[in-house]
């Protein structure tokens, strides 16, 4: 079984503007995590939190091409790490198309099914709040999913 989940979003924004959305700890508090320990860089361990529901977690930045791709691996402190790819494809220079693609569920996983249903909705959620954020100007939308 395939267990890996892509997600594609257009963002009327240049790579370079997504790009530091995503990398820069001042920015992604407006559309994805409460806080980023700092800014993401290749081999370094970035801590993220959830103030809403209290929660942290640790990524691996694997790789990072400036404007490009953003490689990270997390889960590990719970024995399910994946690694995710974020890559940007600038169509033009105020349009991109950012590609999330999570690998390293566990085909056997009984909860396989469950698991990449959630990561599927969570990524689209996240690149949601994201163009909201970059097109708009809109930093209220994330953290309003309730489970």
């Amino acid at each position: 079984m395939n267990t890996q989940v892509i997600t594609k979003f257009k963002i009327q924004k240049s790579a370079n503007d997504v790009f530091n959305a995503i990398v820069d700890p001042n920015k992604i508090g407006h559309f994805w995590f409460s806080s980023s320990s700092e800014r993401w860089e290749q081999g370094k361990t970035i801590i993220l939190k959830y103030d809403e529901y209290e929660a942290e977690g640790a990524i691996n930045v694997l790789e990072i091409e400036e404007g490009k791709k953003i490689v990270f691996s997390w889960g590990a402190e719970h024995g399910e790490e994946t690694v995710v790819t974020i890559t940007l494809k600038e169509l033009e220079q105020s349009t991109t198309i950012i590609e999330i693609n999570e690998t390293g569920l566990k085909a056997d996983d009984p909860e396989i099914v469950n698991k990449m249903l959630g990561q599927k909705e969570g990524w689209v959620y996240m690149l949601t709040c994201l163009k909201g954020y970059l097109e708009n100007g809109a930093s209220n939308l994330r953290a309003s999913l309730i489970h």
